[in-house]
């Protein structure tokens, strides 16, 4: 009887160690900022409108439907190297220099993410500053357990953080120059 109960003991670290490792991927975020030398509402012409993300470097061009309407605005983004990326405008407040959009389909080997959401915003720092926050929320491209390097959270992470901070550089390097 001791010994049932001790080796049952030892069992239980190998269950929870089990049981933690089967919950599948969990939800990453990125969040990425910028401070730009230029009023929000200029910085808003450039970025406020969800069928031209053509400022952002990677974009070789945008194409879509529905304007700034919510759940009626879509987009395609085709990508410099290849690749396309189909999005969709949840929320936009152009008063408040903000939209809410998500990825309906993307290749994995292009983005290696899953049920991704995320969020632009604009907002006045005082002195003709603006400071634009993009932020995410995503898993990463394989939903199983034991995911290969490319499809890992470390990837997906890599690879949204690098989108981020590739599009606001760009656009306060635009933005900037343009005075």
């Amino acid at each position: 009887m001791l010994r049932s109960l001790v080796f049952g003991l030892m069992l239980i670290p190998l269950t929870l160690v089990s049981a933690a490792n089967a919950h599948g991927p969990t939800r990453q975020k990125v969040t990425e900022t910028v401070e730009i030398n230029a009023p929000a509402a200029k910085v808003w012409e450039v970025i406020g409108n969800f069928q031209d993300l053509n400022w952002h470097p990677a974009v070789e061009k945008t194409e879509g439907e529905g304007g700034n309407e919510p759940d009626k605005a879509k987009r395609t983004l085709t990508l410099k190297g290849g690749g396309q990326i189909h999005e969709a405008l949840v929320k936009y407040n152009a008063k408040a220099h903000m939209m809410k959009y998500e990825i309906t389909d993307v290749d994995v080997k292009v983005l290696p993410v899953k049920n991704y959401s995320s969020i632009l915003k604009v907002e006045d720092e005082g002195d003709g500053k603006s400071k634009v926050t993009w932020r995410g929320a995503f898993y990463r491209g394989y939903m199983n357990n034991n995911p290969p390097p490319e499809l890992s959270d470390e990837a997906a992470v890599k690879a949204v953080t690098g989108v981020y901070r590739g599009g606001l550089d760009e656009l306060k390097k635009k933005l900037e120059a343009a005075g």
